[in-house]
């Protein structure tokens, strides 16, 4: 594989938001939007392959000015979108060792590294590749589903046991959990033993922390390290506001829960990367894309907080 400073990014018709090259280029940018349309093991609604490109033409209806930081982010570090992975016929551990280096490349180049899935399973590959850098990080999942099946359909890389693959390289004491609402029972085992931090969402929305968005926030802060991995399937968030998704669960998170966690962790400690995965895009439903796209374009405002 060629460096990844070699790269040519995607242009103004075709990249996240829409960005001039001023602002999209490569060698310019401090934050590399990478598209990972990958689609192998997906078990109930299918279509996240189309999940990246369904963000990034919804982008475009996204605003560059974020009104609730009072900064043009992507004017002030540069946002370059690269041409989508094209992952032929590998699937599962070739896919991901494909996945892995390329995330890698970028890493080295010094880039901030934004991924777009696909399923969820490309998030493993994309923590493998940060633990290389931040060997200390931690890693929240924003999700409905434990992910810690060992194996789910016989199929060890299934999107259903991503987090499983994640805690034999991560010690699963530095996992935190949110949103959770379905799981087996092996797998809320699992986490009693392992030490997993989950934080439900029935216990999220009925009082366990006292009705307090600050009591909650602290607690998973507390649960974090410094350094910190965000992995976000969209089916985290309620159904009512994001049903473009393959398996979605009533009773998730809203949009200021979602947001007010990421941004306590932008300001108390450092984001060092983060995925957005399992969007499914629905002909006729275009505002869940463009949740989406306002998701990963405040994640990204939210890791840059007090950087230029």
């Amino acid at each position: 594989m060629a460096p990844a400073r070699r790269l040519t990014a995607l242009g103004p018709r075709s990249n996240f938001l829409g960005l001039d090259r001023a602002f999209s280029e490569y060698e310019r940018s401090k934050i590399i939007l990478l598209p990972a349309p990958y689609e192998h093991s997906v078990s109930f609604g299918r279509g996240t392959r189309r999940g990246p490109s369904g963000i990034v033409k919804a982008s475009r209806y996204v605003e560059f000015y974020d009104e609730e930081l009072d900064r043009e982010l992507c004017n002030d570090v540069g946002i370059a979108t690269l041409p989508p992975l094209s992952f032929g016929n590998r699937v599962d551990r070739t896919a991901l060792d494909y996945l892995e280096r390329a995330v890698g490349s970028h890493l080295e180049a010094g880039k901030f590294v934004v991924t777009l899935g696909g399923e969820h399973t490309i998030s493993s590959a994309c923590i493998a590749a940060h633990l290389t850098l931040f060997p200390a990080l931690s890693v929240i999942q924003f999700d409905a589903h434990s992910d810690l099946r060992d194996s789910y359909g016989g199929n060890r890389y299934s999107h259903a046991s991503v987090m499983a693959r994640v805690c034999e390289v991560l010690d699963p004491r530095r996992l935190v959990q949110v949103g959770i609402r379905a799981q087996c029972r092996e797998e809320a085992e699992y986490i009693e033993k392992r030490g997993i931090h989950t934080f439900y969402a029935h216990e999220i929305h009925d009082g366990t922390y006292a009705d307090s968005s600050e009591r909650l926030q602290q607690t998973i802060l507390n649960s974090l390290t410094e350094q910190v991995y965000i992995t976000f399937d969209v089916d985290g968030l309620d159904p009512s506001i994001m049903p473009s998704t393959g398996t979605p669960e009533p009773n998730g998170l809203s949009w200021t829960e979602a947001t007010g966690i990421i941004r306590m962790i932008g300001e108390r400690r450092t984001i060092v990367g983060c995925d957005l995965v399992e969007l499914a895009p629905v002909r006729g439903v275009p505002h869940a894309d463009l949740t989406a796209a306002k998701l990963a374009y405040k994640m990204m405002n939210y890791a840059f907080l007090g950087k230029g």
